[in-house]
C-alpha cells in the first residue's frame, strides 16, 4: 500500500468480507486493549465525548456508560450499521460516517471533553495524521484527554503505529499538549495527552 490514506471503499470491503475482520469482538487481544483503555478513564465522567474509528462500536458500548453523549465516526457504513445496532439501547450515543481527516464531523470549537483515536491512525497518510491532530485540538476543550491507540505490529499501512502516535503527538506537543500517560505494551501502545497542572507536576 502506498503512503496515501486508505479510501472508504477499501474498508467497505474489508467489512463486506467479514462481519467482524478486526476480531473486535472476539480476540483476546481486544480485550485486553479495551480493559487497559478504559482504566485510564476509570471513575471520571464525560459531557460531550467524541470516538474515531468505532469500527463496529465495541468500545463504544463500553465508553458510553461514561458519557452523556458520545459521537461515534468511521468511514465504513458496514461497520456503522453494526454499530448502531449494539448501541441502539444506549442513551447519548450517536454516529457519523466520514473518511478523516476531509469529513471530520462538523463541531463547536473547544466541545469535546474526551477525544479517543483507536486503531486509525496509522491508516491515514503522514499528512494526514498532522491535519487530524489539528482537527482534534480545535474541538477539544482546554483540559480534555485524547486519547490514542495503537497497534505496533507489521503492518502494510501508510505508516506503522509508532509513527503514527509520534507524528500525531508531535502535532499536539507544538500546541502545548503533554504526553500525560505513555503505555507500550506487547502489540499495541497507550498515548494520553492533555495540559499538565501544578497539582499534577507535585
Amino acid at each position: 500500500m502506498s503512503g496515501a490514506s486508505w479510501p472508504r471503499a477499501v474498508f467497505e470491503r474489508i467489512h463486506a468480507d467479514s462481519a467482524d475482520p478486526w476480531g473486535v469482538g472476539s480476540r483476546p487481544y481486544e480485550r485486553d486493549k479495551y480493559r487497559r483503555t478504559l482504566a485510564l478513564l476509570a471513575g471520571l465522567r464525560f459531557h460531550h465525548a467524541l470516538e474515531l474509528g468505532c469500527s463496529i462500536g465495541v468500545m463504544t458500548a463500553c465508553l458510553a456508560r461514561q458519557c452523556d453523549h458520545l459521537l461515534a465516526v468511521d468511514v465504513a457504513e458496514a461497520a456503522l450499521t453494526q454499530a448502531r445496532h449494539r448501541c441502539a439501547n444506549l442513551k447519548g450515543v450517536t454516529f457519523y460516517r466520514g473518511q478523516l481527516p476531509d469529513d471530520f464531523p462538523e463541531l463547536p470549537a473547544a466541545s469535546c471533553d474526551l477525544i479517543i483515536i483507536s486503531e486509525l491512525l496509522y491508516f491515514l497518510s503522514r499528512a494526514d495524521i498532522a491535519r487530524l491532530a489539528t482537527h482534534c485540538l480545535r474541538v477539544r476543550q482546554p483540559r480534555a484527554p485524547i486519547v490514542l491507540v495503537n497497534w505496533t505490529g507489521p503492518t502494510d499501512t501508510p505508516c506503522n503505529g509508532n509513527e503514527a502516535a509520534r507524528r500525531f503527538i508531535a502535532t499536539c506537543l507544538a500546541a502545548g499538549l503533554h504526553v500525560t500517560n505513555a503505555q507500550h505494551h506487547a502489540h499495541y501502545r497507550l498515548d494520553m495527552l492533555g495540559h499538565v497542572t501544578k497539582a499534577d507536576s507535585q
